[in-house]
């Protein structure tokens, strides 16, 4: 199949919103995935000062993910799909944060220029079309030294990680989302986490990109292999 990309895919994102929730609600750990992710930033305290960009936010999960673990952090959260990110946006926030309609290559445009303290991008680059270009403007909207965390679907290469992958989407994960008339965009989302960088291959690129301290995490779970934490700071010598 071929793989959407740009405006189809934000599309399908959009028809998609309204039960995506519900969705990720039936996959062990997911939520609380997230927020080791976010704890593996290493930020301090409880956020204070700290603002931070949620690149690719969805409904919000990410958001809330940081949200738990940094409360006083100020959080701009950021999407291409209008109907996703109006699902994040009705939700009960508080005070200190703001959702940004936006594509990921063009934060600065769309006024999320930052500089931020940190950046993080759940689910996110496999879905673009230029993964370098999206490091590139997240170095841009970081400050030097700021800190870049990836949680993404990257495989480790093992055939059996991809042999689960397959079985999970095949057995559970299309068939349900068929019935809710979204079975080309999680039809993609199956073959977006075949077709990409393998857990080495994509920390290759970040340091690529200008960012050092590069580390790969595993996830607990049956995700072990197959969903990945990845950490990393803005070098500070990078031009």
């Amino acid at each position: 199949m071929t793989l959407l990309r740009d405006e189809d895919l934000a599309a399908a994102f959009d028809h998609a919103s309204r039960s995506y929730d519900a969705l990720v609600a039936v996959n062990p750990g997911y939520h609380a995935h997230l927020r080791r992710s976010v704890r593996r930033l290493g930020l301090p305290g409880r956020g204070e000062g700290l603002r931070v960009l949620d690149l690719g936010c969805g409904t919000g999960a990410s958001t809330a993910a940081i949200r738990s673990v940094l409360p006083a952090a100020e959080v701009t959260a950021v999407d291409v799909s209008a109907g996703m990110l109006a699902r994040a946006a009705a939700k009960r926030w508080g005070d200190g944060v703001r959702f940004v309609h936006a594509p990921a290559e063009r934060l600065a445009e769309a006024g999320a220029g930052g500089p931020f303290d940190a950046v993080f991008a759940a689910y996110l680059f496999r879905n673009v079309s230029d993964p370098d270009a999206v490091l590139r403007s997240v170095r841009a909207v970081l400050r030097p030294g700021g800190r870049l965390g990836v949680h993404e679907y990257s495989l480790s290469g093992r055939r059996a990680d991809r042999a689960v992958w397959g079985l999970v989407c095949g057995g559970i994960v299309r068939p349900a989302a068929s019935l809710l008339g979204d079975g080309p965009l999680y039809a993609h989302l199956w073959r977006s986490v075949v077709d990409f960088d393998r857990a080495d291959r994509f920390a290759g690129r970040i340091r690529a990109a200008g960012f050092d301290r590069v580390r790969v995490l595993p996830l607990p779970g049956w995700q072990t292999g197959i969903t990945h934490t990845f950490v990393a700071s803005r070098a500070r010598d990078a031009r």
